[in-house]
């Protein structure tokens, strides 16, 4: 990029990216909320979000550590307590442990995250990284996959409770919290990218730093299908549904 982008070029050129790589496209995902998967294939999906639900707030600290004004910090934190709460059984964490409660998954070894894949928690801690070792502007621009949320999540709700009946509204209170919480978090965090993107090559940063966290989600779920849908290689030590293998 050689020239600077206004404001609303740039919005446009990260909803481009959107619309282009976000993991709704993905395979996995249209198994999902198409009732396609079983028990066991919706189980794992869980207990490999749940390790990403897990290391948010990790990441989150991360990046407030590093924040100098005051104000940005107020406003960030906020995101920690949305998943962390403000009591044990508060927050996004918890909330993901209702649902793998609800999907008759033992709370303990979800916790203990022993059975992720290995490709989930290398894309994690991949993004914690990130945001631990980029620019402020680099790790702020990672969480706007944020913008295109909204309609993953209203699609998740009604497609999982239309088609599993082993699910229910309890189970995924998770997604109704974030209905409020992701447009929220990324309209503030837009505008900022928009503000403090001044040069062509902090607007590519921006542009590829939503690339990246567009890459990692996708990664996950592409772990998922190999492994869970086709062709079905769960890896020595992940999570085996029952009645597989």
């Amino acid at each position: 990029m050689t020239e600077v982008l206004n404001p609303d070029e740039l919005e446009r050129r990260l909803r481009e990216i959107g619309a282009e790589r976000y993991h709704n496209h993905h395979p996995f995902h249209k198994l999902l909320h198409a009732g396609k998967l079983n028990r066991g294939q919706v189980q794992a999906w869980a207990l490999n979000r749940y390790y990403y639900q897990s290391r948010i707030p990790i990441k989150d600290a991360a990046l407030v550590s590093r924040l100098t004004d005051p104000a940005l910090r107020r406003e960030w934190r906020r995101r920690i307590v949305d998943h962390d709460g403000e009591a044990p059984d508060d927050g996004g964490i918890a909330r993901w442990l209702t649902l793998t409660d609800g999907l008759g998954l033992d709370r303990a070894c979800v916790e203990s995250t022993r059975g992720v894949l290995p490709a989930t928690k290398f894309a994690v801690d991949a993004y914690v990284q990130f945001v631990r070792g980029r620019s402020i502007l680099e790790a702020i621009a990672s969480s706007l996959t944020e913008l295109f949320s909204a309609g993953i999540i209203s699609e998740r709700v009604a497609g999982m409770l239309a088609n599993y009946s082993f699910v229910d509204e309890q189970a995924l209170a998770y997604f109704n919290a974030r209905l409020t919480q992701a447009p929220r978090d990324s309209e503030f965090a837009l505008a900022y990218v928009k503000r403090e993107a001044r040069t062509p090559d902090q607007q590519q940063a921006v542009l590829d730093a939503l690339v990246f966290k567009c890459d990692l989600l996708w990664a996950q779920l592409d772990a998922l299908y190999h492994a869970y849908v086709e062709p079905g290689h769960v890896p020595p030590g992940a999570f085996v549904p029952d009645g597989v293998g």
